[in-house]
């Protein structure tokens, strides 16, 4: 049988697949709090949407939470993200680039992370501040 053919068991997987991937984000993002090298807005966003699809609490939990739920507020309403978190993004990026450069990655490779990095350090750095 397939769970496309039993709502009832497909929806109770997706949620404790979301609610699982949430509690993952969530964790990740707590890391990067004490971590310097790790971010938190990212994983703070992704545990919000994952929360929202399979745990009404959690998500709610999330949105009052003292500090992630001003991110979360910030990216909903402005799509806003952290000047700190830009500059830390965006340094990640270069230093990884930097690496596969050292590293002696080949063209190609540079070339496609290059623009696909570049790409995302633009969408970025484009979202407005707080």
């Amino acid at each position: 049988m397939n769970l496309g053919e039993n709502p009832v068991m497909g929806d109770r997987f997706g949620k404790t697949g979301f609610r699982i991937l949430a509690y993952i984000s969530i964790t990740l993002a707590a890391a990067g709090v004490v971590l310097p090298l790790l971010p938190t807005t990212p994983f703070v966003l992704l545990a919000a949407f994952f929360a929202s699809k399979g745990s009404p609490a959690f998500a709610q939990w999330l949105e009052d939470h003292p500090r992630f739920g001003p991110a979360i507020d910030h990216w909903r309403t402005r799509r806003a993200v952290p000047a700190r978190a830009k500059v830390l993004a965006c340094s990640m990026m270069a230093l990884s680039w930097g690496m596969l450069f050292a590293l002696g990655a080949s063209g190609m490779v540079l070339g496609i992370s290059g623009v696909f990095l570049c790409g995302t350090a633009c969408y970025l750095v484009t979202r407005p501040s707080y």
